[in-house]
Parts: C-alpha cells; structure tokens; sequence
C-alpha cells in the first residue's frame, strides 16, 4: 500500500486531495496546524467512512523539528512514506500594498510555503529514495519498479503577477523553482517532484475577495472556461502526477486554472 502525506490538509485543497488519495487506495496522513485537531480528525473521519485509511497528524511545517517527529510518527503508524503532497501555505495580511507588508508578513509567509515545503521533502526523503532501492532500480540504468513522489502545491499568480499579494507570490514562484531544481537532484534516486498551479479554485478562502455570485462573474472574464475550478480538479491533477501512469514525467508545472493564465 502506498502511503502519502498531504501538509495543510484540514481543509480546502489539501482535504480534497487526502480523500482522492484514500479514494485511489492510499493510506493517508493528514497534516493539520496545532490547535485544528478538529478539523483534521473530520477529514479523517470522512476518509474513514468512505472505507479508506488515514491519520491525522499535527505539525507547522515551518518547524523542521515537528516536521520530523510527524514522519517519524506517520512512518511508525502507516509505513515507509511513498508519496508527499506539500500543500501547507498561508496568505497573512493579504490584498496589501506590498510597502505595508511587514517584517514578519514576509517571513511568516516564506517559512510556511518555502521552507514549510523543504522541511517535508527532506523528512520524508530517505523513505522515497528508498522506495526506488528496494525496487532493484539501479541508478542511470532504468528498470524497476516506481520510486517515491513529490507534488509541490505553486499558483498561477506567479505567471500572472497578481498584485496585492507579493510576499505570497514570490513565495509561490520560488516553489517552481524549488520543484525543477530537486527534481534534478532526486532523479537518479528514482524520485519525482512536479508542481501544480492551480488557478482560481472555489474554497472558503475565497470569502476575502468579496460576494460569490461577483468573483464567478470575475473568473469567468478572466478564464477560457466558463466554469469555476473545484478542489476536485486539483485533486485529480495530484492523483495523475503521484501515479505510476506519471512515471516519465519529473521537474514540470502543471497549470490548473480554467486557461487563466493563457486567456
């Protein structure tokens, strides 16, 4: 069995691609913030109920010392660890000017999205490269079996330059390329890293950006697609990438955002 670690998975996004993930077959820890035990305990709860395995574990992915003693516990309770999904991020003091945005704005944010990503890759590392060795892989040679994967959670507001969000999207553009630049490095160790950009997707995050009804109507002058992307569509873009069908693809962003981007 396959086992996947999805940061920032009590709610939105992240609780959609834990369940897709369980759906597909995979047990399923559950990262959560200290303080939302309720949260991640329902999307457990959730997963559970639909006959899949999961486990809610509580770290701040900025804090590399929680971050290990939360692998350690996922690995001790699920097993080796396959697949990981960092998906933790935050947006403080969003839709500023960047010139108020202050010290600690910027360095919550990076620690979070940048370093909260690193933390997780390197904690869990050892269990995906050695997914790779113990499939009889050899190194530059081919064969074998799959290695472990990664999925990097990015944004398409660094392709667009969305304004009012700076530290959030310098934040997201280092993530692509943090994503290239370790697929590179954990290549020969049989390990994948691909991104995803997800465009604008309906959660309750959304409630910053004012009316419902007023930000579809937005999105759909923006998008090609007359259609508001779901945590659904993120979800199944992460399952294809951690698959065995994604095999042959490492180092690429995949742009989930309804043609925004390209319109």
């Amino acid at each position: 069995m396959r086992v996947a670690i999805v940061s920032g998975a009590a709610g939105g996004i992240g609780s959609r691609i834990a369940a897709r993930l369980a759906a597909d077959g995979a047990a399923v820890a559950v990262n959560h913030l200290p303080g939302e035990e309720a949260a991640g305990e329902a999307v457990v709860r959730d997963i559970s109920d639909s006959g899949g395995l999961a486990l809610a574990v509580a770290a701040d992915v900025a804090d590399p010392g929680a971050v290990h003693a939360m692998v350690d516990q996922v690995r001790a309770t699920l097993g080796p660890i396959t697949s990981v999904v960092c998906n933790a991020a935050t947006s403080v003091a969003a839709q500023r000017p960047w010139h108020t945005l202050t010290a600690s704005d910027w360095q919550r944010v990076l620690a979070v999205n940048v370093t909260g990503a690193f933390n997780l890759c390197q904690a869990t590392y050892p269990d995906l490269a050695a997914e790779w060795a113990g499939s009889g892989a050899v190194a530059g040679e081919g064969g074998g079996g799959p290695g472990g994967s990664i999925v990097v959670l990015s944004s398409v507001t660094p392709l667009l330059g969305r304004t009012g969000n700076l530290h959030y999207v310098t934040s997201k553009a280092a993530l692509i390329g943090f994503t290239r630049a370790l697929a590179r490095e954990a290549g020969p160790d049989g390990v994948r890293v691909n991104a995803i950009a997800p465009g604008a997707i309906r959660t309750p995050a959304e409630a910053v950006y004012g009316d419902p009804e007023d930000v579809d109507a937005a999105m759909f002058a923006l998008q090609s697609l007359r259609r508001r992307g779901e945590p659904a569509d993120v979800a199944a873009a992460c399952a294809f990438l951690l698959s065995d069908e994604a095999s042959f693809i490492t180092g690429q962003l995949l742009v989930v955002d309804g043609g925004w981007a390209m319109h």
